[in-house]
């Protein structure tokens, strides 16, 4: 986001108010005689994004064809044209002329809506020294900077941990949700060095950059020019163990200058929605996007308050054309907070766009983050995070703090990434929707940070919640319970059961997971019935998400019953049970360390052995004694079991003579 606070000297300034106009913006009427068809979308479209759609549920529509190739063709051939970019969402064309009857023939062409200048020639310009609004200058104080040293695979985050843990990002990285698959365009001001500079060494050798274009000059090479967005792609993509750690260091990247730092004029935001849509036809997931526009070099471009309503300016309806094709845009707020436009600017007013403001390390707002609402009045920034002090690689090849709105959005980028690598059946909209409901201001949102600080953690459990499904089978006195859910090796359940007495739901058992990534799950949990009243069984699951002392969390993510009629379990056994007086009492009941089993027979039992078994029937001790006939008293440990639903028989060789129901502590 750059509007730049001009600081050269006066003789440096190119009063660019005044230059020619050259390029221009051709809106054009239609799409009727594209050779493309919706029918074949495989023509314009990869694989990735085609899936997207189908994933989603989203329609292909006339906005995903190319522009007409025979209209550029006519564009370029009307004279000395040059042909820059072409949206396929907005259905227009920029172009670079001086020739005045090629302009002529252009606005004479019957599929051509308008030819209207968007900015002077672009020249080769150095760019401004200066700072604008998202686009933060670069003061390199020689604070916390460290030199490069050998990349091994860790998650010690050194300088950065500070930013990660704001949002509990590390918690995802501990479950193994470290941006893998994932596919994120950064949409910026160039990437100065990011081809040798030591925090992005992991992505370059692993191949995680997938593509490069340079919308401004339209060629491949990214590695020159301003170094914002190499800046901005640390933040997200470093992997110095023990020195600086982004919050998507797995994830794949398309890295797309769409940005001219030497000016600022409507053209970079034709240039911006053309990018988002190549991120897009590449099969992209997410934008990141620290560019944000407002006033302009030439003033009678520039947008008025009125204008951030998310759906009047270029960036605006490409953002949320973007985010309609399922693709989660994220934009910063703004740094306009401390200066004479104070609210945020565009793309950030879009409706589908997830903006972010700037907090420091204690959560408190930072002065130049830009104010909400927007225009119409919507919650605007929708969420915050580190915005003062940011951990960023340089491109001299140090790392150290930086401020701005611009850090912040990705930093909040690379966690939604993550977040969203667990939960690919929900869309774009549901992940900014969980973002928002983490956040620290959920039920007071403000006008400085939106719903506030997400708590990523608190998001990923709400998401499991909602994903969660189970069913109970009754049979045979013993019910089967299955759910799925999403987990990992760390975590584990806990299966409670009511039968609607007054001491209400005890847990009866628990079931581990497996694996080193958090991802789907199908487990299963039988219970055994005998004795149990008759009554509306309810059973309900509770996930332990982390099981650390200081991070603990668990919800309950599931609750199903079964109705059971009694009289069809009180006689029903493994073994038929002896009709006679065997009998057999627990005392205490429940129990904690020690177990006294009072067992009586009518006879002698010489090999009577006591059985104790898991609620879902897995034999857990045989104890063998000698008992005469009449009543004896047994004492056993316990203290080894895991707390839960027990039952404890005793058996006459293989026929079991009585069962009975223990609760342990």
């Amino acid at each position: 986001m750059k509007r730049f606070i001009v600081c050269l000297l006066f003789l440096g300034l190119v009063n660019e108010s005044a230059a020619q106009l050259s390029r221009y913006i051709i809106k054009l009427r239609d799409k009727q005689s594209t050779p493309y068809s919706l029918n074949t979308p495989s023509a314009y479209l990869s694989p990735a994004a085609i899936d997207r759609r189908t994933r989603y549920n989203i329609l292909i529509d006339s906005t995903d064809l190319p522009v007409d190739p025979a209209y550029i063709d006519s564009l370029k051939n009307a004279g000395a044209v040059t042909i820059l970019n072409a949206s396929k969402w907005l259905n227009s064309v920029t172009i670079q002329t001086t020739d005045q009857a090629a302009l002529n023939k252009i606005n004479s062409f019957p599929f051509v809506i308008t030819a209207t200048p968007i900015a002077p020639r672009l020249m080769n310009r150095k760019p401004k020294s200066v700072q604008r609004s998202g686009l933060q200058s670069i003061k390199q104080n020689g604070r916390n900077l460290v030199a490069y040293r050998v990349l091994i695979d860790s998650f010690n985050y050194g300088l950065s941990a500070t930013q990660v843990k704001l949002h509990k990002g590390d918690f995802l990285h501990n479950i193994g949700l470290r941006g893998q698959g994932m596919h994120i365009g950064v949409l910026d001001a160039g990437f100065l060095n990011f081809l040798t500079v030591p925090a992005l060494d992991s992505i370059r050798t692993n191949g995680q950059i997938r593509d490069t274009w340079d919308f401004v000059s339209r060629h491949a090479s990214v590695n020159e020019d301003n170094s914002h967005g190499m800046q901005v792609l640390s933040v997200m993509a470093a992997n110095l163990p023990g020195q600086f750690v982004g919050t998507a260091p797995k994830a794949l990247y398309y890295l797309y200058r769409s940005e001219d730092a030497a000016s600022e004029y409507p053209i970079e935001e034709h240039n911006w929605v053309c990018a988002a849509e190549r991120v897009d036809s590449i099969g992209g997931d997410i934008i990141n996007s620290s560019l944000g526009y407002n006033l302009f070099d030439d003033p009678s471009f520039n947008y008025s308050f009125a204008d951030m309503d998310g759906n009047t300016t270029i960036a605006a309806r490409g953002a949320d054309l973007a985010a309609k094709k399922g693709i989660l845009v994220v934009n910063s707020a703004g740094n306009e907070g401390s200066n004479g436009w104070g609210r945020i600017i565009t793309p950030a007013d879009g409706d589908s766009v997830l903006a972010v403001g700037a907090v420091n390390a204690n959560g408190a707002p930072a002065s130049f983050t830009s104010r909400g609402p927007s225009a119409d009045g919507r919650i605007k920034p929708d969420v915050a995070s580190l915005g003062v002090g940011t951990i960023v690689q340089f491109p001299g090849g140090t790392i150290g703090p930086n401020n701005g709105t611009s850090f912040a959005a990705p930093n909040m980028t690379g966690l939604a990434a993550c977040l969203w690598q667990g939960f690919r059946e929900f869309n774009n909209m549901k992940i900014i929707d969980a973002l928002r409901r983490a956040g620290s201001r959920f039920n007071n949102p403000n006008d400085t940070i939106g719903y506030g600080i997400p708590d990523v953690k608190k998001a990923l459990i709400a998401l499991t919640k909602e994903y969660s499904t189970a069913s109970v089978n009754l049979s045979n006195c013993r019910t089967t319970i299955t759910w799925n859910s999403k987990d990992m090796g760390a975590m584990k359940y806990e299966i409670e059961r009511s039968t609607g007495s007054p001491a209400g739901f005890i847990k009866i058992g628990e079931k581990a997971s497996s694996g080193s990534v958090f991802n789907n799950k199908t487990h299963q949990f039988s219970d055994t019935l005998i004795n149990v009243p008759a009554s509306t069984i309810t059973y309900r699951i509770r996930q332990i998400f982390d099981t650390s002392a200081a991070g603990f969390a668990a919800d309950f993510i599931d609750t199903i019953a079964v109705v059971l009629n009694n009289s069809a379990c009180l006689a029903t056994s493994i073994q038929p049970v002896d009709p006679g007086t065997n009998e057999i009492m627990l005392f205490p009941n429940p129990a904690k360390n020690i177990l006294n089993i009072k067992i009586t027979t009518p006879q002698a039992v010489p090999q009577l052995q006591i059985h104790i078994t898991a609620s879902n029937g897995q034999l857990i001790s045989r104890t063998l004694k000698n008992k005469q006939a009449g009543t004896a008293t047994f004492d056993l440990s316990i203290s080894h079991l895991p707390p839960g639903l027990y039952l404890v028989s005793f058996y006459d060789g293989a026929k079991r003579m009585a069962v009975k129901e223990l609760v342990k502590l």
